[in-house]
């Protein structure tokens, strides 16, 4: 499966002059978890990764149902919590916390289903994948035997995708160009040996060079947009590229 290029990384998204505009994961860390705009982006990133987590609490051993309810209430404790006072700015990457984080909630479930039933009475917070989310649509396939870790940096990959993907498509939308995204998009991840872009042209009214051009800025637009989800969960600008060469290779090894 091709990947975004990850030669191409350049500079993460932000202001004037290079700057480095304040995330999502930034926010967090800098306010601890405390403030109201820390709070609120701690929120934003658990509805938008909410898929890797259920799918490796799928894949520690649980079933559809109990899998869901752990992840629930995995959220509402992570959102309930302020326990980012021991991760350090400028070295966390959000998926790297969450992985952690969720290991050791599941110990500690493992460990209070022996002493009394699940949960205490704390309701769940109804967290589920984020608006717009797309994960079906580009879905890597699991290679048997894949271990927990495995399973949920490939998910945290095709979540990253999949929401690059969506904003592209909304843009199209936005731009009117939503029946020529249509016809384009299978070209977005690499060459499509069994479709014609010459068939595409033809549909759209557009020369087949045109067609060829369209695609070029479709990807390079791609790229950007991965690299901007990448950097809503970083909290150092050089971790953008850091990142987006870990998903390059995560989603490699799917092709071998």
């Amino acid at each position: 499966m091709p990947v975004p290029d990850a030669a191409s990384t350049g500079s993460a998204p932000g202001g004037a002059g290079g700057a480095f505009a304040p995330t999502r994961w930034t926010l967090v860390l800098r306010a601890r978890g405390d403030a109201p705009e820390a709070r609120a982006a701690l929120s934003e990133l658990c509805a938008a990764y909410y898929a890797p987590v259920l799918a490796f609490i799928r894949r520690s051993g649980h079933d559809e149902e109990g899998a869901r309810d752990l992840t629930q209430g995995f959220f509402a404790g992570l959102l309930a919590a302020q326990g980012f006072a021991n991760v350090e700015p400028g070295a966390a990457h959000f998926r790297s916390y969450l992985l952690g984080a969720v290991k050791h909630f599941l110990a500690d479930e493992r460990r209070r289903a022996h002493a009394s039933k699940r949960g205490g009475g704390q309701a769940p917070v109804p967290i589920e994948a984020g608006i717009g989310d797309t994960t079906s649509e580009l879905q890597i396939p699991d290679p048997a035997g894949a271990a927990p870790d495995t399973f949920f940096d490939r998910e945290w990959a095709t979540t990253v995708v999949n929401r690059a993907v969506s904003s592209l498509a909304a843009e199209a939308e936005a731009g009117g160009k939503a029946a020529q995204f249509a016809a384009l998009k299978p070209w977005l991840m690499g060459e499509v040996p069994s479709l014609s872009q010459a068939d595409a042209a033809r549909e759209l009214g557009l020369s087949e060079g045109a067609v060829k051009v369209a695609v070029h800025r479709l990807r390079r637009r791609f790229r950007e947009l991965v690299k901007a989800e990448i950097a809503q969960t970083v909290g150092d600008p050089a971790q953008v590229a850091e990142e987006l060469r870990y998903l390059v290779e995560v989603l490699a090894q799917q092709r071998e």
